[in-house]
Formats: C-alpha cells, structure tokens, sequence
C-alpha cells in the first residue's frame, strides 16, 4: 500500500512479530516474547528502514506460527530476503525453558517484502 502526499510517494513500513502457538504460552507471556522480539528486530533494521516506519505510523502485525519449525522456515525466508529480523529465546525464567525459541521479529521493512515471509499467517488469536 502507497500513501499519496501531493507529489511524494511514501511506502508503508511495518513490523511483524510472529508467535509460537504451540507453547502454549499464558496472554502476559505472550506479550512479553512481543516486546522482546518488536525491540530486537527493531534494533536490527537500517537508520532508514527505522525512520520510515515511525514516518508512517510504526505499524505492528502479530501473528501466529504452529511449530518451531514453521518459525524457522520464516527465519530462512527472511534471511534470504535480506529483512532484519531476530529469534527471541526465552530466558528459562518462568513459564518456558530456557533457551526455547519462542517469537521471531521482522523489521521494520517495507511492508510488502515482509509479506512474501509472513502473508499466509493468520494473525494471533
């Protein structure tokens, strides 16, 4: 998607985090592996890429992957794409053991490269 400003063409820049289903993990777990994992690809990505998704609203998707292969499958994909992005493993503190991946973050990056990584997921539910 484009947004038209008078002569200047802006790309929508957005961020997907995707998580793992099948851990099981309670809402605030969830939301913590999020924010580790929106964080660190953040930190990942270009000056540029950066400044242009907060230009255009720093647009987060969450979605959903079955197993820690599908994450990884994603991974690859975004790698290949050259897309920042970062594996989130948990620290072993609480619900999960430590080390387990749990959450995959990808940029922020134009928004329609990301979907050729993520554009079949559904989103978190």
């Amino acid at each position: 998607m484009l947004i038209r400003l008078e002569n200047v063409v802006l790309c929508v820049f957005k961020q997907v985090i995707v998580i793992r289903k099948d851990l099981k993990m309670s809402k605030g777990k969830i939301a913590a592996q999020v924010a580790h994992a929106s964080i660190g690809a953040y930190r990942k990505a270009g000056r540029l890429a950066r400044k242009a998704w907060e230009m255009t609203g720093e647009k987060k998707v969450v979605l959903r992957a079955k197993s820690l292969e599908e994450i990884m499958t994603l991974k690859r994909k975004a790698d290949s794409l050259k897309l920042p992005n970062v594996l989130i493993r948990d620290a072993g503190l609480t619900e999960i053991e430590a080390g387990t991946v749990t959450a995959l973050g990808i940029g922020p990056a134009r928004g329609a490269k990301i979907d050729k990584v993520t554009g079949s997921l559904p989103l978190l539910d």
